[in-house]
């Protein structure tokens, strides 16, 4: 608690008023995190789907290299280990989880509309996959140091090669 209450300018015993245990407040913490997610992660529905999918991905595999942001991602990872053991952990994560694939999904709807995906792509499973590859990409990269850039160019190949409907379009996901 006291490394929270250093980042945050709070006095630990503020966050023990505030805060009846550390799960609690890492709880709240989830809160907290999945409001500024929301607005991260939002796409314009008047967009083209292909820029929308793109901008979701850069924003997923940031690699932004600034310390906050590992530390971020680090805890995320230790408040992930514990969900199988802890319900409201693996509730609180299942937001996060299902915001991007309902995000992912009703971009991929809308590109098969508009013709820019294929017809014959299955929103759901697709969706499915993307959250899949981000969150495998994020303990890669915590865990080994693996870099999400290597991630962001083989996701923009299989988009290319597997979801686009004109095969003459190029995808970047930077």
């Amino acid at each position: 608690m006291q490394d929270i209450a250093d980042r945050s300018e709070t006095s630990k015993s503020a966050l023990h008023y505030h805060y009846d245990t550390k799960h609690d407040l890492l709880l709240a913490f989830l809160d907290h995190l999945y409001d500024s997610f929301e607005e991260r992660f939002a796409t314009d529905p008047d967009a083209d789907p292909l820029d929308r999918l793109a901008a979701v991905v850069a924003e997923a595999l940031d690699e932004a290299d600034d310390e906050e942001r590992r530390d971020l991602r680090t805890a995320m990872l230790e408040i992930r280990a514990q969900a199988p053991y802890d319900d409201a952990f693996r509730d609180h994560l299942d937001k996060f989880d299902e915001y991007i694939a309902a995000e992912v999904r009703e971009i991929v709807a809308d590109g098969v509309e508009a013709g820019v995906f294929r017809d014959d792509t299955d929103p759901e499973a697709l969706a499915e996959f993307v959250v899949t590859v981000f969150d495998g990409a994020h303990v890669r990269s915590i865990s080994t140091g693996r870099l999400l850039s290597a991630t962001r160019e083989h996701l923009a190949e299989y988009v290319e090669r597997d979801l686009l409907a004109d095969a003459d379009r190029e995808v970047e996901f930077s």
